[in-house]
């Protein structure tokens, strides 16, 4: 299975993700330092959010295979730049939390990752479980047509 490395603002979800991920008791606690296990690494939303710790998440990205970009749907604004994707060697995908927050605009979020350079996202509650298996599956290889709108048309 391929590793993920979870990327996004402070509350945006990445620590209720990586739990829904490993099957662990959904608990909200602040991720303090980066978390390495097995197939995910958990950071900080600090690390994203300025500019000198952000060298750190550019070294532990190589430690990823994939690279998680998390905006919840809740966000007023998206922390990553247009075109972000290109600086990275690495698979980078979209994944979009809390789409079932009264408060959610999922379509926003959408396309500040597709802005972004992301192609393929991810809708997830990490609550619920909504979404986690279709990650789980595109980390194992056998789920890449599993999320939805990997080529937007319109």
């Amino acid at each position: 299975m391929k590793r993920l490395i979870l990327i996004g603002r402070s509350e945006s979800g990445k620590t209720t993700l990586k739990q829904a991920l490993s099957k662990e008791k959904i608990e909200y606690y602040k991720t303090q330092y980066i978390h390495y296990e097995d197939i995910l690494i958990d950071t900080p939303g600090e690390y994203a959010q300025t500019h000198h710790l952000g060298y750190a998440l550019a070294l532990y990205a190589y430690e990823a295979d994939v690279v998680g970009l998390l905006v919840a749907a809740t966000e007023s604004y998206c922390l990553f730049p247009p075109n972000i994707t290109c600086m990275v060697n690495r698979d980078v995908i979209g994944i979009v939390t809390k789409i079932n927050h009264p408060k959610a605009n999922t379509a926003l979020a959408e396309l500040w990752l597709r802005n972004s350079g992301c192609r393929n996202i991810f809708f997830v509650d990490s609550v619920t479980g909504q979404g986690v298996e279709e990650i789980l599956a595109y980390l194992n290889g056998s789920g890449a047509k599993n999320h939805r709108n990997k080529t937007k048309t319109t």
